[in-house]
């Protein structure tokens, strides 16, 4: 199994499309998140469970954001990427992703936010650290191991949360109670307060 990149390279943003507003957000949502499981991408690094394997998972409460519509379009832009393909360095719909560029196209394009660029230098950045049963919609989590944070994505929900996992793969939606993510998750962080 290789190793997650650690290491990602600066770059720049392009504009692309707001989210959407308003009362359909909640129906276009539910549709883009059911979109989003069921065209997930392949993943030649990490294990995904096999076809009819059941993932554990518990009930994940539901945490209102503390800015409900930024939440809301970090939502939307979130799940609008997925099966963009994965691109080490990557940081724009047009060219793929990496898992830092990933988090950080999506909130300088919907909140005119900049990051820190890497995933390890996200981790300790000054958002609050945020327990498992307190995520709520665009929180970042984060994992890794040997006390070292080498993926981030972006929580969307119900136990699960967009990246770009890997090399060969796409943005997709994964499950916190799945067995990698569960044994690699290193903590989360609120950059909504």
């Amino acid at each position: 199994m290789r190793p997650v990149n650690a290491a990602h390279y600066p770059g720049s943003a392009q504009s692309a499309p707001s989210a959407l507003r308003g009362p359909t957000w909640k129906v276009v949502t539910g549709l883009l998140v059911s979109l989003a499981i069921a065209g997930c991408g392949r993943d030649d690094v990490r294990p995904t469970p096999r076809r009819g394997a059941v993932v554990p998972q518990r009930d994940w409460p539901t945490v209102v954001p503390a800015d409900p519509a930024s939440a809301n379009a970090v939502l939307m832009r979130a799940i609008s990427l997925v099966g963009t393909p994965y691109r080490y360095g990557g940081n724009t719909p047009e060219g793929g992703f990496d898992c830092s560029g990933l988090v950080n196209y999506v909130y300088r394009d919907m909140l005119d936010l900049k990051l820190p660029r890497t995933s390890r230098d996200l981790a300790a950045w000054q958002g609050p650290k945020i327990a498992p049963e307190r995520l709520a919609t665009a929180d970042l989590v984060f994992f890794g191991s040997g006390g070292q944070v080498s993926h981030v994505g972006i929580y969307v929900g119900e136990g699960r949360f967009v990246h770009a996992p890997s090399t060969g793969g796409t943005v997709r939606l994964d499950h916190l109670d799945g067995s990698y993510w569960r044994d690699h998750y290193s903590g989360a962080k609120r950059v909504l307060r």
